[in-house]
């Protein structure tokens, strides 16, 4: 009885193509984070600016809106494996191209531009990869498939960060980036001895018709809604990573490996809470779960934003962290129980699109804020205005904050097929 109350529930990795496809994720997710510290500190270390390192984000929202929607339908209309299969191999050139252009006099414009290239196509792979996860476990496992994909990230933002601030450290950009391109061989062997998982029946066919069909779905859903809602709030209004460059090498006076930590603080919150989330599975209300998580994101990073010193600042960070996978595993666990089959990719596409949009949108606005004030003042007036939204949201969408696992939302007034 105690063990799934306090531990996270790993039945969905019994079943073998499922396992396999999450163990090559964690190590192509994994080398992916330490890209993502490299360009950070590439770019910090040529422009020493925290605005330059924002706009780096800023450059990747329009893929991270275009990609999700676009591969979602995909995943909807196509074999999702032969899909994820053709995103991986992209995605390891790109980063292969980011370690050519750290060979001898880097330029700044590949920083921008093959970053905003691999979002897209990450944002694309990620609904496709949701709804493959899904067809692989049965809907009683839901919750639990998504507690363990949850953790493939978590994993990556520790491991990641941690160790790519070791090597910046010890051998520089190129040697980061050329782990990241070797990390993908992982998951594309996983993808290749997967077989073949069309949509259920049949799929539907790509195009600006299918699109809109995800959207319309959610018209009258607030649980979905609110859930999509929450995340922007958080991830607009409270998220400091563009910061943490400037932080980790001035205000705490550390060098690559406090960026690496800064970094990695997060995801090592993320990954404790994800293997003690066992309890998530008998929660109910997952939408004032939802809430809750966010007001503690919300308070941690204002507190973030204040201390001086190195540790107690990872301490936040992690606690931060863990609410931000709780959040997620609810979210997530809402939005595929209320998604059916046949919308489950171009659904998990707009999330993704939000998942992936806001912490960019965030770093853009905590890099602007710093430039006219500091990035300590960045940091907690994120934070409060985090606190102040999640509270109108939950004022304002009653469906989502009480919304009842088990009791899936009224269906609203039927719309006009598109068929």
């Amino acid at each position: 009885m105690g063990g799934r109350r306090v531990f996270a529930d790993t039945a969905p990795l019994r079943v073998r193509y499922f396992r396999r496809l999450w163990l090559g994720y964690m190590v192509s997710q994994t080398g992916s984070q330490i890209t993502v510290v490299a360009v950070a500190y590439q770019v910090f270390l040529l422009t020493h600016s925290s605005l330059d390192v924002g706009l780096v984000s800023l450059a990747q929202v329009g893929p991270a809106i275009v990609g999700p929607v676009l591969g979602g339908s995909l995943a909807d209309a196509i074999d999702r494996t032969r899909l994820l299969l053709g995103i991986q191999v992209i995605m390891a050139c790109c980063s292969a191209g980011l370690a050519v252009n750290a060979l001898g006099h880097p330029a700044l414009w590949p920083l921008y531009i093959l970053p905003a290239l691999i979002t897209g196509l990450n944002s694309a792979d990620s609904p496709t990869r949701t709804a493959l996860m899904m067809n692989l476990v049965g809907r009683e496992h839901f919750v639990s498939a998504n507690v363990l994909r949850q953790s493939v990230q978590q994993t990556a933002l520790v491991v990641g960060p941690a160790v790519g601030g070791v090597l910046l450290a010890a051998f520089g950009v190129k040697v980061v980036y050329w782990i990241d391109v070797v990390s993908f061989g992982a998951s594309i062997t996983a993808l290749i001895s997967l077989p073949g998982v069309p949509p259920e029946g049949g799929g539907t066919r790509f195009g600006l018709r299918s699109v809109a069909e995800g959207f319309r779905f959610l018209r009258g859903r607030q649980a979905i809604q609110g859930c999509f809602i929450a995340d922007l709030n958080a991830t607009i209004l409270g998220m400091p990573t563009a910061l943490f460059p400037a932080l980790g090498l001035i205000a705490f006076h550390g060098g690559a490996r406090a960026v690496g930590l800064l970094y990695a603080a997060p995801g090592a919150g993320a990954l404790l809470a994800t293997v003690f989330s066992g309890w998530t599975g008998s929660i109910r209300r997952p939408g004032w779960a939802v809430v809750a998580a966010i007001v503690v994101w919300g308070c941690a990073i204002t507190l973030f934003g204040v201390v001086p010193w190195l540790a107690l600042a990872l301490v936040l960070l992690a606690v931060a962290g863990a609410a931000d996978v709780i959040s997620a595993i609810f979210r997530n666990s809402i939005i595929q129980l209320e998604a059916p089959d046949r919308l489950r990719g171009r659904l998990s596409s707009i999330q993704t699109a939000v998942v992936q949009s806001g912490p960019r949108l965030g770093n853009t606005e905590a890099g602007a804020v710093a430039a006219l004030s500091s990035a300590q003042i960045s940091v907690v007036s994120g934070g409060l205005g985090c606190l102040a939204g999640i509270a109108v949201i939950g004022c304002l969408m009653p469906k989502f904050l009480h919304y009842r696992i088990g009791l899936p939302e009224a269906e609203p007034e039927p719309s006009p097929s598109t068929a």
